[in-house]
């Protein structure tokens, strides 16, 4: 069984993703293609947002760390997406490598627990933190523009925060086809990391 390291947004359904950050889902679904024609046995893994990377800085670009007075809001900050704590998704991984079930399938990592909106997250922080930020909304049309003028990974990671807190590119849609399943329904007995409790880690 081969697991590509994709992890992230699902390629597949990303067709429609600005430039210049398009070409990641582009190059990994040639590997997809590649893999298909030569039908060799594999599981896609969708692992939506890694939590080191967008819960302690509350989804800010650019930094690690928690926002001390002020957070940056993309939009009306409603916009769901999915966190997941990395040893959580080596768990669902480790799963599916010898599941039948998941076998030349994508399995989405969507534990209900941790599908969370950017305000929600804030909440959550502002909660454990006994700290209120100011909110400084983004409006999209703001957003998309900073890129110009950027260097090309500014320019990348400014087109995958879009689709990600402005469009919600990982909650927009249900899983439902034959080759799709959800790593939480399937492993019930994981008891996964909910974001409150990762959050602790940054007090």
């Amino acid at each position: 069984r081969f697991l590509p390291s994709e992890f992230g947004m699902n390629p597949a359904r990303m067709g429609h993703a600005l430039e210049p950050g398009r070409v990641s889902f582009d190059e990994k679904m040639e590997i997809r293609k590649a893999i298909e024609e030569a039908n060799i046995p594999h599981t896609y893994i969708s692992a939506n947002c890694f939590a080191a990377y967008f819960v302690p800085n509350l989804c800010q670009m650019r930094t690690l760390l928690p926002p001390k007075e002020e957070v940056h809001v993309y939009g009306d900050g409603n916009v769901k997406a999915i966190f997941m704590d990395e040893d959580d998704v080596a768990a669902y991984t480790i799963r599916c490598i010898d599941d039948p079930r998941a076998l030349n399938k994508t399995i989405y990592l969507r534990p209900e627990e941790n599908i969370l909106s950017q305000n929600e997250l804030i909440a959550k922080w502002e909660k454990l933190s006994g700290k209120v930020l100011e909110k400084i909304p983004i409006p999209s049309e703001e957003f998309l523009a900073s890129i110009k003028g950027t260097d090309l990974a500014n320019q990348v990671g400014i087109g995958h925060y879009y689709h990600l807190f402005y469009e919600g590119c990982l909650t927009n849609f249900d899983i439902g086809d034959n080759w799709e399943e959800e790593a939480s329904l399937l492993y019930p007995e994981i008891q996964y990391i909910r974001m409150d409790e990762y959050m602790k880690r940054y007090l």
